[in-house]
């Protein structure tokens, strides 16, 4: 009889013993109230009516897909992030969340979308925007990781770094956007080409006019004025046309 109580009695501390592992943590409760959190490494002994459950304090990334949001002027885009969190606090993890790791992804899409409808794509449509979220990598960056972690802060979880990895217009428009990227690229280079122009045809009537080679009235000089836009404006090379006349002819 005496045996028996002594055997149950081992088998029941053998339950009160547990291994923490670097970089876990042991979460104790004992009948429903929290006793507390073993952060130490090594062999343990506590009692065996606590109920234990392991929780991971290792750094962990996801890379969230490229989600469809709306930009600051409407836009639809794609921004994919990743994040890098750990967690901080074991209690609210445990206890204040009920899937933690589910949360972290549901409030990153809900940080991505408010961070996305605080910027505009580019500062084509929005002249007055200084930062976008084409060129403003670190501004925006900064904005999504204080977002994340003020989202996640009720769930006891650091966020260490949050990024963007991906940003793209949307499927529907991004052919339209990139014409219209062509197309400015396109104006700006013509308005260079126009005012290189213009500078070199000052410069060659200056040049004549300074060096008496021949006088011009003012039709003659629109007319060469017109020819040497003309050729210098032109996409395409000049066709020579051969004068074996006289300059009035």
């Amino acid at each position: 009889m005496l045996g028996g109580i002594i055997l149950l009695t081992s088998f029941i501390c053998l339950a009160g013993f547990f291994i923490v592992d670097p970089n876990k943590a042991m979460v104790l409760l004992l009948f429903g109230e929290y006793k507390g959190t073993v952060k130490a490494n090594g062999f343990f002994w506590v009692n065996p009516f606590m109920t234990k459950k392991k929780i991971s304090l290792r750094v962990r990334n996801f890379e969230n897909k490229p989600l469809k949001v709306n930009d600051k002027i409407g836009n639809p885009v794609m921004i994919g992030t990743i994040v890098v969190w750990q967690v901080e606090n074991t209690f609210k993890t445990t206890f204040d969340v009920e899937d933690y790791e589910n949360f972290v992804h549901l409030q990153t899409d809900a940080a991505v979308r408010k961070m996305a409808g605080l910027y505009s794509y580019d500062n084509f449509d929005d002249d007055h925007s200084e930062i976008t979220l084409r060129s403003g990598v670190e501004e925006v960056n900064h904005s999504l990781e204080k977002e994340i972690s003020e989202r996640l802060l009720q769930a006891g979880i650091k966020v260490i770094e949050a990024r963007i990895s991906n940003l793209a217009y949307a499927s529907e428009i991004a052919s339209a956007m990139l014409q219209r990227q062509q197309a400015t690229a396109i104006v700006a280079a013509r308005q260079k080409i126009v005012e290189g122009a213009v500078g070199m045809v000052e410069m060659a009537l200056a040049d004549l006019k300074m060096k008496d080679i021949i006088e011009f009235d003012e039709e003659k000089k629109a007319a060469m004025v017109s020819n040497l836009m003309v050729v210098l404006c032109s996409d395409r090379s000049a066709n020579p046309v051969l004068n074996v006349g006289t300059l009035n002819q």
